[in-house]
């Protein structure tokens, strides 16, 4: 029976509750840290936005990050947020000093909410602002004030300190911070605001080439050609073409990295291909021309409108509010200044016609190849088991759609156990026969020829781009065996080759499963290294029992749902600090079996050694 629906049910919630019971509108997902897009470093990036903007206006040159278990502190230089206000800066929604245009012009935090949900979101926190040798600090818990200090004299620069502690009951009592995280976020603050320092626990974070420092570092093979470097007012790009396949960008809105692209980055793309076919009087298709390349941009732009709190993705359509459309904007730069370093640059003008020109032909003759696998693919899809898919996708209009997930298995066995208990809304299984074909050196007709990774790429839908990608999580999931880790290796390979851009964009993750059941009659304790198991072993007692997991058609469905539903453990697999695919892929997974061989037997250790260790 319906419960009555009275007066009494409307409730209305302070902004301090709301933000606490749906932190989610603020910060986007919550996460234990384990990803790079997780609340807590959300939380960082808001309280080192109003840094950076007080850089921007000129006022300090200096940011330091201190990490300290789970507890972050940020102290900037600039002018101190005024001490009368200063309570109010940090903890009453809706107040700050930037909502003048006047005096932050193209402005990274928004200061009437960012602040404040770092304050409600954390169990401890505190914000100090110095100014003119008088400072004030202000302490809190939950958003809750608990001890405004009255203001003291000091003689310390003037400038901003918060310090918090993100609240364990929101992200959970294994959350931590992953320093490699917070060094990739300094570094992109970096290379968008030269002649600023930033360091984290000391270690200093600067850039002298902007945009093309960004690329320098995160380029992972050869380039057929130097960086493109371009700066004009607001604006500013990089870009070079590689040998890989795909497109990857790197784009940013007053310093904001909008990892979702927006419109200044689809303006970028169109006029790329608009200057290029221009440029050598050609009509090449776009594809073609944008294929294995690596681009930066960054734009200035007033007021800008995202479409979430979180800033990952620019929805505005025009420069400011007197301003051309982004769109013309991007494209009157890119074509004028592209077209007159083409001109100079006939080196560089040459490698991009050859690889176009290579694009078009591979194109034209997996033409044929795609024709004759899609029609096989349409016949075996009526009969196809491999593919258990979930009702909600990512794109769809729903609030779970992030949620969708797709987990590839080793063998039918796994593939049931997991369909019997996943989550049909949102999880879906795609099942291999076997060990996949390892797909080093080979082209992309691979995809084509291979019935099964034909089916992968079209269970994914990435033939064409990401745009279209059906699961916001694609996870890997073998056995914890030799046979496991190397299906595991040929499946990364398979995306590092053809489709980096799943891992670049955070998709690709590989599921942890226990390696043990410890139990008595009362409880059962699963778990995932040797160290939880001789842990779980002292807790229970004499009386346990032990089982070791080798595969997952081993674990009961009845199991299963416990490691794929809230306590799921997902690693992500990154690109993070990694500078050369192609090494990487010629030395694991090609014919180099002398060299790979000898770094076995020199890393090879026996097991006296690792009871030693």
């Amino acid at each position: 029976m319906a419960s009555n629906y009275t007066e009494a049910s409307i409730k209305t919630l302070s902004s301090l509750e709301h933000i606490r019971i749906r932190p989610g509108m603020y910060i986007g997902r919550l996460g234990n840290g384990a990803h790079a897009e997780d609340g807590i470093y959300v939380l960082l990036k808001e309280t080192i936005d109003n840094a950076i903007d007080e850089f921007t206006m000129g006022a300090g040159k200096k940011i330091e990050v201190e990490l300290t278990d789970r507890t972050v502190r940020v102290r900037d230089y600039g002018r101190g947020i005024p001490l009368g206000k200063l309570i109010d800066c940090v903890s009453v929604i809706n107040t700050g000093a930037k909502y003048d245009s006047e005096t932050f012009q193209k402005s990274v935090g928004l200061n009437g909410v960012g602040q404040k949900a770092v304050n409600a979101l954390a169990i401890e926190y505190q914000a100090q602002a110095v100014r003119d040798g008088q400072t004030k600090l202000v302490e809190f818990s939950q958003g809750k004030l608990k001890k405004d200090n009255k203001v003291a004299k000091t003689d310390e620069r003037n400038g901003t300190i918060i310090a918090f502690t993100p609240d364990e009951a929101l992200f959970g009592k294994d959350f931590r911070f992953r320093p490699e995280f917070i060094e990739d976020m300094l570094w992109n603050y970096a290379f968008l605001n030269r002649g600023l320092t930033l360091t984290l626990n000391g270690k200093p974070f600067r850039s002298e080439n902007g945009l093309k420092d960004l690329l320098q570092k995160n380029l992972t093979g050869e380039t057929l050609y130097p960086i493109i470097h371009l700066e004009g007012e607001d604006i500013e790009i990089a870009l070079t073409h590689g040998s890989h396949y795909g497109e990857e960008y790197f784009s940013f809105v007053n310093g904001q990295h909008t990892t979702m692209g927006g419109t200044h980055q689809a303006a970028f793309r169109e006029a790329v291909v608009e200057t290029v076919r221009n440029f050598y009087k050609k009509d090449f298709d776009g594809a073609d021309i944008r294929q294995s390349i690596v681009a930066a941009i960054s734009l200035r732009v007033i007021e800008p409108v995202f479409e979430s709190q979180t800033k990952t993705k620019l929805g505005s359509n025009d420069m400011g509010p007197k301003g051309p459309s982004i769109r013309e904007f991007v494209g009157k730069f890119v074509q004028q200044s592209l077209d007159v370093h083409l001109h100079r640059n006939p080196e560089a003008a040459e490698a991009i016609r050859r690889k176009i020109e290579a694009s078009e032909h591979e194109r034209k003759e997996l033409a044929g190849i795609r024709s004759i696998a899609r029609e096989r693919a349409k016949k075996a899809s009526l009969h196809n088991r491999k593919l258990r898919d979930c009702r909600l996708h990512l794109g769809d209009r729903s609030e779970r759609a992030e949620e969708s997930s797709l987990f590839i298995v080793e063998g039918d066995s796994a593939a049931g156990s997991l369909t019997s208990c996943r989550d049909v809304q949102t999880q879906a299984v795609f099942a291999l026969k076997g060990k996949p074909l390892n797909t080093y050196s080979l082209s992309k007709k691979v995809i084509y020829e291979n019935e099964e990774f034909h089916l992968l790429q079209s269970a994914l839908n990435i033939e064409e781009g990401l745009d279209g990608l059906r699961y916001n999580k694609v996870v890997i999931a073998t056995d914890a065996d030799v046979d496991g880790m190397h299906i595991r290796l040929l499946l990364i390979s398979f995306f590092l080759q053809f489709f980096p851009d799943l891992i670049a964009r955070g998709h690709l993750h590989i599921l942890e499963t226990p390696l043990f059941r410890v139990r008595n009659k009362k409880e059962t304790i699963y778990c995932y290294s040797e160290a939880e198991k001789q842990a779980a072993v002292v807790k229970l007692g004499a009386s346990h029992e032990i089982t070791r997991f080798k595969g997952l058609g081993e674990i009961s469905a009845g199991e299963f749902k416990d490691f794929i539903g809230e306590n799921i453990r997902l690693e992500p697999v990154s690109l993070a600090h990694l500078h050369n695919i192609d090494e990487l892929l010629a030395f694991f997974m090609g014919k180099n079996t002398p060299e790979r061989q000898d770094f076995i037997i020199g890393n090879l250790k026996i097991e006296k050694d690792l009871i030693e260790a």
